[in-house]
């Protein structure tokens, strides 16, 4: 089967009924705990629905949205057109496993719904490319489904998992515990973990020690 992105507007811009729910959520969580002024990047950047609304919500901070899908990207182009804001960048790609990124330096990273729809080597890829990018201190959002101590924290999570692994056995609902650890290894750190609507979760990562170290 095809994993299904959302409903195609004609205009070049897809909607996910999904990011409409969460958008403001998120929001709730990100305004209080991102810098006041700076560059956020977006890892994942999907449709483009999240970037556009949290740079309209929040206009002091410059947003770099990014995403390795070229149907996405002209999805993310066409909504940023589509809201003419003055604090959005145009989209890059961003490989999360390549060793380089296109940003070299970020004051806190934004992340939803990418680590349970890649494969489990995504994961020390992307906590090592923020920590290479973010200053001591800056924070790195994970927004989705999570595992908790190795159980789902609902069914409907547990049956979310086994479709993500029926459609390919390298995607799944993560568990905190591994993410945390991992996360560790380079000089992150989990510093909350906030509960979200529909059995999801915001972790909450900062960087310790100077830029560009990964130890």
């Amino acid at each position: 089967m095809q994993w299904r992105i959302g409903e195609d507007l004609g205009d070049g811009r897809w909607r996910a009924p999904s990011a409409e729910r969460n958008r403001d959520p998120i929001l709730a969580v990100l305004a209080p705990r991102l810098p006041a002024r700076g560059l956020v990047l977006e890892i994942g950047s999907g449709t483009g629905q999240h970037v556009v609304h949290f740079a309209r919500a929040l206009p002091a901070l410059t947003w770099q949205p990014t995403e390795r899908d070229a149907p996405m990207l002209r999805s993310i182009e066409a909504w940023c057109a589509h809201a003419a804001l003055p604090n959005v960048r145009a989209p890059v790609v961003l490989d999360i496993e390549s060793p380089a990124w296109p940003i070299d330096a970020a004051d806190a990273v934004v992340c939803i719904n990418v680590v349970h729809v890649s494969p489990w080597s995504t994961v020390p890829a992307l906590l090592a490319g923020c920590a290479r990018i973010l200053a001591p201190g800056g924070p790195l959002f994970l927004y989705g489904p999570y595992a908790r101590g190795g159980r789902h924290t609902a069914p409907s999570n547990a049956q979310f998992d086994a479709q993500l692994r029926a459609h390919d056995p390298g995607w799944g609902v993560r568990d905190t515990d591994d993410l945390a650890a991992e996360a560790l290894r380079v000089g992150l750190r989990v510093t909350e973990v906030i509960e979200m609507p529909a059995n999801n979760f915001v972790l909450v990562l900062r960087k310790d020690g100077p830029r560009g170290t990964t130890e």
